[in-house]
């Protein structure tokens, strides 16, 4: 790497970050820009000016990305229906990418020659970040502290004592060593006991959720309008998505909604632990499903379930920017253009539970559902249609009953042939 003067750092004011800026100037003599992206952290964001200035940072950049977030980063995901390994809803992955975006365009804006950041060499979000610079602007230079010889510190505990040897305040102790990211999607917490996945997480993991059995004991009832798969307003309110977001979260929040403790694969190979507390992410996505379930046919419905697998892995692979990702958001607008009707949802201690859901666009008809007696569907037809869908499987039954080889096709007798 050719030696650097200007750095900017995707700046969070955690451990790791709070850390890197002494550390870089300290090894590679440069100036150091923090970046931070408002992504919805809230009191999390409170004192980090003077935190990175007092660390040895030149300058301190706040970036509001919080609308930018949810419209055009949230709302996409949530109408792709992608879910990581069943359960995972993507919080950290989604947010990389729009940070790694504005961090490159701080670096232009300032001049600067590299862009860092202080993600582990065992996670995925180096990947994330480093992705998104290639397909930004690859000609920065990428300082990841974490994967340079110079860096000599192994484990939180060190990061600790680095931290208080250069006189930097940081929220962990040795006692309390999560790793947490939040925003206004989600919080993730790894780490410290959620390294061992027979250990349950304690009470102080969580933060945006309240444990179920602490919620109130009588049900919530709410209702979501959609308009072409966007979330539009909330028990006749209509909101700006920044907003509704918020309000959502509340809700999830009162009501324990949104809490997963899984085993992931991890990009890199390994597998990791997570605890993810998604409570309003959670209860769009239970309603925009509904939705669907209303208004595409089988077919769509089907291969969409199968486009949302291949959207999930490449948001949480870093592939964001990928013309991949670009394609599949046509066919993904596409199927939601008549995704618009309301959803009615019973929330309670941790649950999601459809109480309704109507569209003027709904494929239902309960002239056709109906088990009593009606004018647009013959019974009897549904014989032939047994009969025909289920010919591959007669055929292979009556191989097994009357044996293989009983009936053979006469071969050609080719020697009645002459060539010219």
């Amino acid at each position: 790497m050719q030696p650097v003067k200007k750095v900017v750092l995707a700046y969070s004011g955690g451990l790791d970050t709070s850390i890197i800026i002494p550390w870089l100037i300290e090894h590679y003599r440069c100036e150091v820009i923090a970046v931070t992206a408002d992504v919805g952290q809230e009191d999390e964001l409170d004192g980090l000016e003077e935190k990175a200035l007092k660390s040895g940072a030149s300058k301190f950049i706040l970036q509001d990305l919080k609308k930018e977030f949810v419209t055009d980063y949230i709302f996409p995901m949530v109408k792709s229906g992608a879910v990581y390994e069943g359960k995972y809803l993507l919080g950290s992955a989604l947010a990389r990418p729009l940070i790694a975006l504005h961090q490159v365009k701080a670096a232009e804006a300032e001049g600067a020659d590299a862009v860092s950041h202080g993600c582990t060499g065992k996670g995925n979000d180096q990947v994330r970040f480093e992705l998104t610079y290639k397909a930004v602007n690859p000609k920065l230079a990428v300082i990841a502290p974490w994967r340079d010889p110079k860096w000599n510190i192994r484990s939180r505990e060190e990061a600790i004592d680095y931290a208080q040897a250069h006189g930097i305040p940081v929220a962990q102790t040795k006692k309390k060593i999560f790793s947490n990211d939040t925003n206004l999607w989600h919080r993730s917490s790894e780490g410290g006991v959620l390294e061992d996945p027979a250990q349950a997480p304690p009470d102080a993991v969580f933060s945006i959720t309240v444990p179920p059995e602490k919620a109130p004991d009588r049900a919530e009832t709410i209702e979501l309008k959609f308009e072409s798969g966007v979330p539009a307003a909330l028990n006749g309110e209509r909101l700006e998505p920044v907003s509704l977001m918020s309000r959502l979260n509340q809700l999830g929040y009162k009501h324990g909604i949104g809490v997963v403790d899984m085993v992931e694969n991890r990009l890199v190979g390994i597998k990791s632990r997570g605890v993810y507390e998604t409570p309003g992410g959670t209860i769009l996505y239970a309603a925009h499903r509904e939705i669907e379930s209303l208004v595409l046919d089988s077919r769509t419905l089907h291969y969409k379930e199968i486009v949302a697998l291949t959207y999930a892995e490449l948001i949480y692979y870093g592939l964001w920017f990928s013309q991949l990702r670009v394609a599949l958001d046509g066919f993904i607008e596409k199927t939601q253009e008549r995704c618009t009707g309301t959803v009615k949802l019973k929330l309670y201690k941790g649950n999601v539970i459809v109480d309704g859901r109507q569209s003027p666009y709904s494929l239902y008809r309960e002239d056709f559902a109906t088990f009593g007696k009606d004018d647009v569907y013959d019974q009897k037809d549904a014989g032939g249609f047994i009969n025909c869908f289920g010919l591959p499987l007669k055929v292979q039954a009556m191989l097994k009953i009357d044996g293989i080889g009983t009936h053979k096709y006469q071969e050609m007798d080719y020697s009645k042939f002459k060539r010219d």
